[in-house]
């Protein structure tokens, strides 16, 4: 992998993974629009891991939280004490209820290789716009008055099974759930927390299973690159991150659906003329 595609890639990743535009469906497209292979599973997963330590970085309160809260639950008494009063010990079990959907029906689409044949410009076209919209009404309708100490089981498994949809490339992880969210009633940057919180466990899960698998097969060059990518990926997170959640305190999210509407134009036009 050159030099540009590596940073391309990571910065791709960054950018795109927390906001509500679909890193995956962007990941597709690096190479469909620029002729360069595919990354690998590897590299995919190395930029995953740099976009997770942005998130335990920048929400560095709830991650100390929520692992207090998950010691607790194992029985460990200091820890559940230390969260006791707090929104975390509630909110560890509402993130663990909204993650087991997307866990069983991923693996399905893993195994059928659904999943893969999903990965076409076409799928990403569609599910930019219509979940670009849904986004926009959830957003107008939405009130903005529930803060996550009102997060509890229903809630959770609403928004759970939402992220179900982001299986479909270019629907986007961080688009569905903030879209559930906000038709739930949480405020604009309580369901951008609650989204960027439940990424947790799923990149953590995706990350630790990719890495074993191929870290036998992975020599010195390889790792270097994956370090760099993850670097990178990191650092352009935490930039995306904190616009949005600036952006979120004073603003809606129609900047992200009408990117999402155009690139889905974009896209069908390209696939109209044959440029793609």
């Amino acid at each position: 992998m050159s030099a540009l595609h590596l940073f391309v890639l990571a910065i791709v990743q960054g950018i795109t993974e927390f906001l509500p535009i679909s890193s995956s469906g962007h990941l597709i497209l690096v190479p469909i629009l620029t002729g360069w292979p595919d990354q690998g599973l590897f590299m995919d997963v190395s930029v995953h891991v740099g976009t997770l330590a942005a998130v335990l970085l920048y929400f560095r309160e709830d991650t100390k939280g929520l692992t207090l809260a998950g010691l607790g639950a194992i029985g460990i008494a200091p820890a559940r004490r230390a969260v006791e009063g707090t929104l975390y010990g509630k909110l560890f079990w509402a993130l663990i209820i909204a993650t087991i959907p997307v866990v069983i029906l991923g693996g399905v689409l893993t195994v059928t290789g659904i999943e893969e044949a999903m990965r076409t410009a076409s799928v990403i076209a569609g599910t930019s716009i219509v979940f670009g919209l849904l986004l926009y009404v959830a957003d107008r309708m939405g009130t903005t008055e529930k803060l996550l100490d009102r997060m509890a089981v229903k809630p959770a498994l609403i928004i759970g099974l939402a992220q179900v949809l982001a299986l479909i490339p270019g629907t986007s992880r961080a688009g569905i759930t903030m879209t559930a969210a906000r038709y739930l009633g949480f405020n604009r940057q309580e369901a951008a927390r609650f989204s960027m919180l439940l990424s947790i466990p799923t990149i953590l899960a995706a990350g630790v299973l990719g890495g074993l698998e191929l870290a036998q097969n992975a020599d010195a060059f390889v790792w270097r690159q994956a370090f760099f990518g993850a670097l990178l990926s990191c650092l352009a997170a935490l930039a995306a991150i904190h616009f949005l959640m600036r952006w979120l305190a004073h603003a809606s999210m129609t900047i992200f659906v009408v990117y999402r509407v155009a690139l889905g134009l974009a896209l069908f036009g390209l696939i109209y003329t044959g440029a793609i």
